[in-house]
């Protein structure tokens, strides 16, 4: 997906989840590299091939150690030699788990901004 049709921004958290689909009865259970977050969905990577459409629910840690009790919609999907990328939307999220989220994306802004002008030999007090 195009950057500019993201919703919102995104924040690199390189995690393995274990996804199980819901929507039918197999409760199939897919193992996948998490790339990033967002406040409305995730980005990653697997090998295995996953329906457009297809709902999945999984335990997500995130940076502080909590875990969120997730459900994702995989909405696109990308074959990159014999990885297959995707990304999903949370479906039901709560505000204040995405909330949480977005408390993470800004304290990553501040670290960010802070490394960068160190190395410019300045600092941001």
């Amino acid at each position: 997906m195009d950057k500019e049709k993201r919703r919102s921004e995104r924040s690199k958290m390189p995690t393995q989840l274990v996804l199980k689909r819901i929507d039918d009865r197999s409760g199939t259970e897919v193992h996948i590299t998490v790339s990033d977050v967002s406040r409305g969905g995730i980005g990653f990577q697997g090998d295995m091939v996953l329906d457009i459409g297809s709902l999945y629910e999984t335990d997500m840690i995130i940076w502080t150690h909590d875990v969120i009790h997730v459900f994702l919609e995989i909405v696109r999907i990308e074959k990159v030699g014999h990885t297959y990328y995707y990304g999903a939307l949370f479906v039901g999220l709560s505000e204040t788990d995405a909330a949480r989220i977005s408390v993470y994306q800004t304290f990553e802004k501040v670290e960010k901004a802070e490394r960068e002008a160190l190395m410019q030999g300045m600092s941001l007090e």
